[in-house]
């Protein structure tokens, strides 16, 4: 299949280093779609071809259908060991040195927490005291600079394609990155991803501790559970700042012809903000 953007966006990963990136993560057996070869921009953007990969990427089928009984049962475990694969391809074997990585003497954490900060400042049209207090918080609680690594960026299960048996492939590179490998580890335990099944933290699948074992007996870092944590109230921050940039993108431009649903979508997500704003309050008071 064709994989082709109409245009790579300010910021946005590009298409060429999205390849090599998908072609590293192959190389080093992490579950993603072959790439074959990186086109020119004759079709008018670049682009690239790429295997296709079949399977389901609704995650409230995976929570919901019969079909997906046993994948239920198993995928908190892959998804675990599939992560230290992410985090064990190395980055300068493949020369991803066009991936985004640490702000000048900044630790992995400083440097996104000075990012999204500059985000929200940019796009927020008004105030919100709980994102106030949480960027408080997470500068009075960073965790200790570390090794890093590739960091996916958007690992959750709705960027997976799944099957009866479990994951197929990882999807949504565009956000990855060099940084702290308990990143990924705390956004997959964003509440807003678990649809419904709060006591279930991984996705609505699963506990943090099987999740956890997988991904060290994987061979991944050993896992520092106050720093996950901190990157746990970080994602909320993150996910609410996404919200808030998604609700002022539908509000400043006006649906197109026959997108009409696409338009509406986006102002829901905005409405989302309220959400990370109470799940930030009740993390930052457990502590």
């Amino acid at each position: 299949m064709l994989r082709m953007d109409p245009r790579t966006e300010a910021g946005q990963m590009s298409r060429e280093t999205e390849f090599e990136l998908l072609k590293a993560a192959y190389e080093e057996s992490v579950p993603v779609a072959k790439v074959h070869v990186m086109g020119d921009e004759s079709l008018g953007a670049p682009s690239f071809l790429m295997e296709r990969v079949e399977g389901e990427t609704i995650a409230r089928k995976l929570l919901r259908d019969e079909e997906y009984a046993e994948a239920r049962q198993v995928m908190t475990g892959q998804l675990g060991g599939i992560l230290a694969r992410i985090h064990a391809v190395p980055v300068e074997k493949y020369l991803l040195a066009a991936l985004p990585t640490l702000l000048p003497g900044k630790s992995p954490a400083e440097t996104e927490v000075e990012r999204f900060e500059v985000t929200y400042r940019a796009i927020t049209p008004e105030p919100h005291p709980a994102f106030e207090l949480a960027f408080r918080w997470l500068r009075q609680h960073l965790p200790p600079a570390t090794e890093t690594t590739l960091v996916h960026g958007d690992y959750r299960i709705g960027n997976v394609i799944f099957g009866p048996e479990g994951v197929r492939a990882v999807l949504d590179w565009e956000l990855a990155h060099v940084g702290d490998p308990m990143e990924d580890l705390g956004w997959i335990c964003v509440r807003s991803w678990r649809f419904g099944n709060d006591d279930r933290p991984i996705g609505g699948l699963g506990a943090r501790e099987e999740l956890w074992t997988a991904y060290e007996a994987a061979g991944g870092r050993e896992v520092n559970r106050e720093a996950v944590r901190w990157w746990e109230v970080f994602g909320n921050l993150r996910w609410g700042i996404i919200c808030i940039g998604q609700a002022r993108r539908a509000m400043e431009s006006p649906p197109k012809q026959g997108r009409a649903g696409s338009h509406l979508e986006l102002l829901t997500i905005g409405r989302r903000t309220a959400e990370t704003e109470w799940e930030l309050l009740n993390l930052m008071e457990e502590e």
